[in-house]
């Protein structure tokens, strides 16, 4: 069900650029800012890892410097079937988790000093488990994607903003009066439609690399505790960045670490913690814990 959900919000996020597109320049329009920001991509997905890694001030770690998280990870990756990332650790007393990577062979896992002292054993695996999942299931490659279409809706509707100040509005593509109401929803309304679009993805992905690491690790219970551990430490200790440094990599975190609520919360990239609990240990009636 989310794979379906993934698909028709992608979907919709296309039709969304297919229509600011044509309305600011016709099929041309949606040619030209597509390629701009695909092109973008090409290059955020290639290099995008070294990136993160950098805004999160992660270290590689070898299986000497951090030996029982390396054995976490060697029994996750084999549990998944998948090859063993990099791992990196984060010298931030707040408690979290990302991975990232453009694929399966080149992926990265990052952990804090502070996520390693709060867990058990059981519950760290759960957390890699979880990471793990987001590898596996490609979520990198899907949220490019998403990313390259709502950068190139969000340059259409910085287009928009300028053709209406400048009177673009006042005629169309063949010399008719124009709507300067049209543009302003281009300009407003459909970057903000899209940004929601992508905030839902973001969040069905997340409940899906749940799913994927309660089975893959076959203790969902250890992930809905590591998750109710998480939401605690994360109220009573923020990782040790800016919002503007945190804020472009939020999303990758296992939970998000920017601090919030009102309408922080409704532009969460993150699902509500207490609904992703409540789904693991509804699991929990299907899928046993492994013994």
């Amino acid at each position: 069900m989310n794979t379906i959900k993934t698909f028709f919000l992608i979907t919709l996020m296309t039709s969304l650029l297919l229509l600011v597109g044509y309305m600011m320049g016709g099929i041309g329009g949606i040619m030209f800012f597509l390629v701009i920001a695909l092109g973008m991509n090409f290059i955020g997905y290639w290099f995008s890892d070294r990136l993160v890694l950098a805004l999160a001030r992660a270290k590689a770690v070898t299986p000497e410097d951090a030996p029982e998280l390396h054995r976490i990870v060697e029994e996750q990756v084999h549990l998944a079937g998948l090859p063993k990332p990099k791992v990196f650790l984060i010298h931030d007393d707040a408690p979290n988790a990302f991975a990232t990577g453009r694929d399966k062979k080149h992926a990265s896992i990052a952990v804090t000093e502070g996520i390693m002292r709060l867990l058990s054993k059981e519950e760290l695996s759960g957390v890699i488990a979880h990471e793990m999942a987001h590898v596996g299931n490609r979520d990198t490659l899907i949220m490019t994607v998403v990313a390259a279409i709502g950068t190139a809706i969000s340059m259409i509707a910085y287009a928009a903003q300028w053709a209406a100040i400048f009177g673009g509005g006042d005629r169309d593509r063949e010399g008719r009066g124009g709507n300067i109401i049209g543009l302003l929803v281009i300009a407003i309304v459909m970057p903000l439609v899209a940004t929601m679009v992508q905030l839902a993805i973001s969040r069905t992905r997340e409940y899906q690399a749940d799913k994927t690491g309660a089975y893959t690790s076959g203790n969902p219970m250890a992930l809905a505790n590591a998750l109710r551990k998480l939401k605690k430490g994360n109220e009573v200790r923020h990782m040790d960045a800016s919002p503007e440094r945190l804020e472009p990599v939020s999303h990758l975190f296992i939970v998000n670490p920017l601090s919030g609520a009102g309408l922080v919360r409704l532009f969460s990239t993150h699902p509500p913690l207490e609904e992703r609990i409540a789904r693991l240990e509804a699991m929990t009636r299907d899928l046993p814990p492994r013994v």
